[in-house]
């Protein structure tokens, strides 16, 4: 029975651990996850690159979402292969510092963060304070589940067979070594991993030579994460990932058999034990950095180990293909999820025209903009295939629920290419207008709408998850955002209005291309965020209306 106990909450500490660093990275992406992709975007020199990636990983809580995040930028072609390593590189380098941070005795910080974190969450109408509230509980949940951990250990680190265990892991190091890659790319998080095994040594569960072994198989299994979820992107996006395990990996086998061969781990411990498995956690990343200069050379040796295939040259192509199966009319289940494919492909279309919309607006490339024009036509073609597939499905036996989810599809795919209207008719209309009359922005309003394009952005990747998923919360969420980004637009025409009275030349000037560009980015958003109505409809989170129905008429005439 005791073994079941122990086991019980072990989970119970591990799971708690994997959801409380999940959580924190979950209310970061959500609040900043566009502000990360314009500092991913904008980052060239390799030095600059690898601090970019450090600075993510603490913040995100994970070099592998760092490592997935630059393999999905690097497979759009938006990121050069040099860079991106070089990003990798320093996410892995801040993920071991986050370490460190983490392992301080914290626990008096718990009740505060839960205060603070619960009331932003809970009472905050605001996106981002809200966000922030679960980041602040992500954190005090970190601290419990490691002290949870601790004193789950505690009780049996003098039973017979923990002491046998950790004596043949100490003795046996590559059985050490693979046990960390499994915990690794099992849990998907080699900061709990790392913390895990923290923990253990601090409280003498495992002795540090064993420690060492397991960082290091997790360093290893942390480079196989971004592989194994990167795997359906095309080369381009791979070669990033492959790159970090060749030299992450080789570095941790390396350093495994140099640190159990010779005497070298007295030279790295601190004031205990568990110091030296972060010390040599973070000196075995932060010597990968002697790879930055030379990044650049790797992508020729890469691009032979995994060549561009046929179908990766041809993103536009692709994305201009349509996928409406017409073999599936009859069989309504696979024509429902061939149509919210083709939508979700119409979807991925327009998103592509609205990404570049505010560097256009910076440096207006009139090739540019006809090749967004010219792409517009797929997204009305995309339009018209649908409405002529849903009305060949109606020949067919449908149910009431079929037909209404065929309707809802069709209704978005509307709405969408409403969206790709305002781009190319309102939004790169007014990038000319700019163009042509030498309009510059004040730095303040070019300010707000940029950062006005990187929340739409960032709503844009979550209504298409939403369209995916039918995921409730996920459509509160955006909806919540709609109602946000109405806000925000409001908040900056009025400070748009405040520097007009305040006499600024340069926002006179820019003032009619600045409120409509405002307006544009608010319509488009409205126009995505269509896509969470039937959810929250069919789930009893959306009022039909909001004028209030049993007022009497008359009511005001005999007020008067």
């Amino acid at each position: 029975m005791t073994i079941i106990i122990f086991l019980t909450e072990l989970a119970g500490a591990t799971f708690l651990l994997l959801y409380a660093v999940r959580m924190v990275r979950t209310g970061i992406e959500r609040a900043f996850g566009a502000s990360f992709q314009r500092a991913v975007m904008s980052t060239t020199n390799p030095l600059q690159a690898a601090l970019t990636g450090l600075v993510m990983a603490i913040v995100l809580q994970s070099s592998a979402a760092v490592g997935l995040l630059v393999a999905g930028f690097a497979a759009s072609g938006g990121l050069a292969f040099a860079t991106g390593l070089s990003m990798v590189l320093g996410g892995d380098l801040g993920s071991a510092l986050l370490i460190q941070v983490l392992s301080f005795r914290l626990d008096w910080l718990v009740p505060l963060l839960i205060a603070v974190g619960g009331g932003f969450f809970i009472r905050s109408e605001r996106r981002r304070l809200r966000q922030a509230g679960r980041i602040l509980l992500g954190i005090a949940f970190i601290l419990i589940a490691l002290r949870f951990l601790r004193e789950t250990m505690d009780p049996i680190r003098d039973s017979a067979f923990l002491p046998s265990i950790a004596g043949y892991l100490a003795k046996d190091y590559i059985t050490a070594f693979l046990v960390g890659i499994g915990l690794a790319f099992m849990m998907h998080s080699s900061v709990a991993v790392i913390l895990m095994c923290v923990t253990l040594v601090d409280i003498d569960v495992i002795p540090v030579q064993a420690g060492v072994s397991l960082i290091l198989g997790a360093n290893f299994g942390s480079a196989l994460i971004p592989i194994w979820l990167s795997r359906g992107l095309n080369a381009s996006g791979r070669r990033v990932p492959m790159a970090n395990l060749l030299l992450r990996g080789s570095g941790a086998i390396v350093a495994l058999f140099l640190i159990n061969s010779l005497t070298i781990l007295p030279y790295l411990g601190g004031h205990d034990t568990a110091q030296t498995l972060i010390n040599t956690h973070i000196l075995f990343n932060g010597v990968m950095w002697i790879w930055l200069p030379f990044c650049r050379y790797l992508e020729v040796p890469l691009q032979a180990l995994l060549p561009t295939g046929v179908g990766d040259e041809s993103g536009l192509d692709f994305a201009h293909r349509s996928v409406l199966d017409e073999g599936a009319l009859d069989k309504p289940k696979l024509a429902l999820a061939s149509l919210k494919r083709e939508v979700l492909r119409m979807s991925e279309v327009v998103e592509a025209e609205m990404a570049p919309v505010m560097e256009i607006y910076r440096d207006f490339d009139p090739k540019r903009v006809a090749a967004l024009k010219r792409q517009d036509k797929y997204v009305n073609l995309a339009l018209d295939s649908i409405r002529r597939y849903v009305a060949a499905m109606s020949a067919h036996k449908l149910t009431k629920r079929e037909r209404k989810q065929a309707r809802e599809l069709t209704e978005y795919a509307i709405a969408l290419e409403s969206a790709g209207d305002i781009v190319v008719k309102r939004l790169l209309a007014l990038a000319e207008e700019k163009a042509e009359l030498s309009i510059r922005f004040s730095k303040a309003g070019r300010g707000e709408l940029i950062s006005m394009h990187e929340r739409v952005m960032a709503n844009m990747g979550l209504a298409s998850n939403v369209l995916i998923s039918d995921d409730l919360e996920s459509a509160r969420l955006l909806l919540e955002e709609k109602n946000e980004m109405n806000r925000v637009e409001r908040t900056n025409r009025r400070k748009h209005l405040k520097r007009l009275s305040a006499g600024e030349e340069i926002s006179f000037q820019s003032s009619d291309i600045h409120l409509e560009t405002l307006r544009c980015l608010k319509d488009f958003n409205s126009q995505i965020a269509t896509v969470a109505y039937p959810i929250l409809y069919r789930g009893g989170q959306l009022l039909e209306t909001r004028l209030i129905t049993d007022l009497d008429p008359g009511s005001f005439d005999d007020e008067q």
